[in-house]
C-alpha cells in the first residue's frame, strides 16, 4: 500500500493505525458477498460491530437487511446522514485474489465491500472521539444494484427514525487517479427505467412462414427503430440513451415463434425526456407489430430518478475533499454517468452530495466497475475515511 497518496487530516494517525483492520473487514465482505436484500451476514457483521464500537443506536431490519448506526456527538447539534451501499452483483469473479468470492455467481464487483468497511471504520473512530456536536447517522444500504434498496429505505422511514438534514454518499471511481475526488454539480448518476415488449403472433415452421407471423423479423425492426429516440426524437441539447441489451426468440432453427422477446433500459437526467422516450417506444412497439401483423404487450417500469446533486452541496463538498487533498486534486468538470444510482432517492428526499473518489494507481488493477476482474484498491480506504470525517468536522463542528 506504499501508493497511498499524502492528504491532510487531524485524524490521520488514527484512520491510519485502522487502516489494517478496515482493510481485513473489506477483504472478508468481499470474500463473501450477497446480492440484494439477501445482506444478513453482511449486515450482521456491521450491526455487530456498530454494537462493538458502542454508538448510541442500532437499527435493523429497515428494508429487510438495512443498517442504521447513529453517533451522538459531546454537544448538541444538527443530525447529518453519511451512506455507503453493501449488496454484490450476480456474476461470477475471474481474479486471483486471496480473498476471491467463495460464492458461486456473486462478487463485490462495484466496490461496495470497500464503501462498507470505509464507512465502519468511520464508525469507529467517530464513536471513539465525539468531538462533535450533534448526531452522525451511519447508513448501510441493501441492494443498491438493481433493487432499489434506497427507496425501500425512504418509503420505511429512514429519514424519520434518523431526521438527517443532509445526507451524503460516496463512490470508489477507477476511472479517475487514486486522491482525487469528483463532487460534481447538478446531474450525476442517470435515472434509469427498464423495459420488455413481448412481441405475439401466429407461430409457424421456418420452411412455411406464410402460413404464420415471423415475430422475430418483427421484433427485429423494433430494436432498430428504438435506438433512434435519442438522435431523431430527444433534443441534442439533452441527454438520453436507450440500450435493447435482451432478446429472446425460439429455441430451435425450424420454429418461427409465437412470441418474441426483446428488453432494455432508458437513460436520462430530465422528466420530460423520461416522458418522450417512453411515449416514442410505445408507439413505436405498437405500430410496428400492427405493421406485421402481431400485437406488442409493453412493460414499462420506472425504477431509479436520476442523481442529481444541489449546486450549494456540491461547492460545500468540493470545499471538504479541497480541505483533505490539494484543490488541483477535486475535479469539478466531468461527464455525468448514464449508470444508475439509488441514492437518488435518498438525494430527493434530503440535500447532500454524491461524491466520486478516484482509486485507479500504477501499482494496482482495480478492472472497471461491474467487470469480473474488478478489484477494490485499499490504498483508496484512508482517503474515504478522511473525507466522511472531515465532512463531520466541517458540517458538526463542536465548538461552532
Amino acid at each position: 500500500m506504499t501508493d497511498i497518496p499524502a492528504f491532510s487530516s487531524r485524524h490521520h494517525n488514527r484512520i491510519a493505525a485502522l487502516h489494517g483492520d478496515v482493510t481485513e473487514w473489506r477483504r472478508d465482505l468481499h470474500a463473501h458477498p450477497e446480492t440484494g436484500f439477501e445482506e444478513v451476514r453482511t449486515a450482521g457483521i456491521v450491526a455487530e460491530k456498530l454494537r462493538a464500537f458502542e454508538v448510541d443506536e442500532v437499527l435493523i431490519g429497515i428494508a429487510t437487511t438495512g443498517v442504521v448506526g447513529i453517533v451522538r456527538g459531546r454537544s448538541e447539534g444538527p443530525m447529518i446522514g453519511l451512506r455507503a451501499d453493501m449488496d454484490a452483483l450476480p456474476m461470477q469473479e475471474v481474479g486471483d485474489v486471496p480473498y476471491k468470492s467463495t460464492v458461486p455467481g456473486k462478487m463485490h464487483a462495484c466496490g461496495h465491500d470497500g464503501h462498507t468497511a470505509m464507512l465502519l471504520g468511520t464508525a469507529k473512530l467517530l464513536a471513539e472521539s465525539r468531538d462533535f456536536a450533534g448526531s452522525v447517522a451511519l447508513i448501510f444500504q441493501p441492494a443498491e444494484e438493481g433493487g432499489g434498496g434506497g427507496r425501500v429505505m425512504v418509503e420505511e422511514g429512514l429519514f424519520e427514525k434518523a431526521n438527517c438534514e443532509t445526507v451524503w454518499g460516496l463512490h470508489n471511481w477507477p476511472d479517475l487517479p487514486l486522491g482525487t475526488f469528483c463532487p460534481l454539480a447538478g446531474p450525476t448518476m442517470a435515472g434509469i427505467d427498464y423495459f420488455d415488449i413481448a412481441v405475439r403472433g401466429q407461430g409457424t415452421h421456418a420452411g412455411m412462414p406464410h402460413d404464420g407471423v415471423d415475430t422475430v423479423l418483427a421484433a427485429a425492426h423494433l430494436v432498430t427503430a428504438i435506438q433512434s429516440v435519442p438522435g431523431r426524437n430527444v433534443s441534442p441539447h439533452k441527454t438520453a440513451t436507450i440500450g435493447v441489451s435482451m432478446f429472446r426468440g425460439s429455441d430451435a432453427y425450424v420454429v418461427m415463434p409465437d412470441e418474441a422477446v426483446i428488453g432494455g433500459s432508458v437513460r436520462y437526467f430530465e422528466p420530460g425526456v423520461r416522458d418522450l422516450a417512453e411515449a416514442r417506444i410505445r408507439s413505436l412497439a405498437t405500430g410496428i407489430a400492427e405493421g406485421f401483423g402481431c400485437e406488442a404487450v409493453i412493460d414499462y417500469r420506472k425504477n431509479y430518478p436520476p442523481a442529481i446533486n444541489p449546486p450549494a452541496e456540491a461547492e460545500f463538498a468540493a470545499g471538504v475533499a479541497g480541505s483533505l487533498v490539494s484543490p488541483d486534486k477535486v475535479i469539478r468538470e466531468h461527464d455525468p454517468c448514464m449508470a444508475g444510482e439509488d441514492f437518488s432517492f435518498m438525494l430527493n428526499e434530503r440535500p447532500g452530495n454524491y461524491i466520486w473518489m478516484g482509486t485507479a494507481s500504477p501499482n494496482h488493477a482495480s478492472g472497471k466497475l461491474h467487470f469480473p476482474d474488478y478489484n477494490f484498491n485499499d490504498a483508496s480506504i484512508p482517503l474515504g475515511i478522511g473525507y466522511w470525517l472531515a465532512l463531520v468536522d466541517k458540517l458538526l463542528p463542536e465548538n461552532a
